[in-house]
């Protein structure tokens, strides 16, 4: 079945804090992956949070960046057949290294049965923060039985 178009939602958590707080250096990430010539937006709401959109030939993009959180929360939006947001995202993970990022998937302008209207969900973990989890977990096991 044909659609119209892909959207892809990030939720990037515990960020590179040094990325975060440079409204123009993720400016210019975001100029390089969206192509030579896009119409960029950037405001910052507040000291801890900016919002940035960008439309481009093939859809938009928009990111909401919370400093203080180490969050930043990510719309992909291609309306053509050949854009693909998981490169973008890769990109945009390579840039705000994250620990964890969740991201959801969905197909706009989708005219097919009702039950296969239904986001993908994926979860990754860095190998770092699953490293930090598990050392942790040992030490609450420890502190636990020495206290047997």
């Amino acid at each position: 079945m044909k659609i119209l178009a892909r959207q892809l939602t990030l939720d990037l958590y515990n960020c590179d804090s040094a990325r975060l707080g440079n409204v123009d250096e993720i400016k210019n990430a975001l100029s390089g992956v969206i192509g030579a010539e896009p119409r960029l937006k950037a405001e910052v709401i507040d000291e801890g949070h900016c919002s940035l959109i960008g439309a481009f030939a093939e859809g938009h993009i928009a990111l909401h960046v919370y400093k203080e959180l180490r969050y930043v929360a990510v719309d992909i939006f291609t309306c053509s057949d050949s854009g693909d947001p998981d490169e973008l995202a890769k990109i945009i993970g390579k840039f705000f290294k994250p620990d964890k990022t969740k991201s959801t998937f969905l197909k706009r302008g989708d005219f097919g049965l009702e039950r296969e209207i239904k986001p993908k969900i994926k979860v990754r973990v860095a190998p770092l923060r699953r490293v930090k989890n598990a050392g942790a977990k040992v030490v609450k096991t420890l502190v636990r039985r020495g206290k047997e």
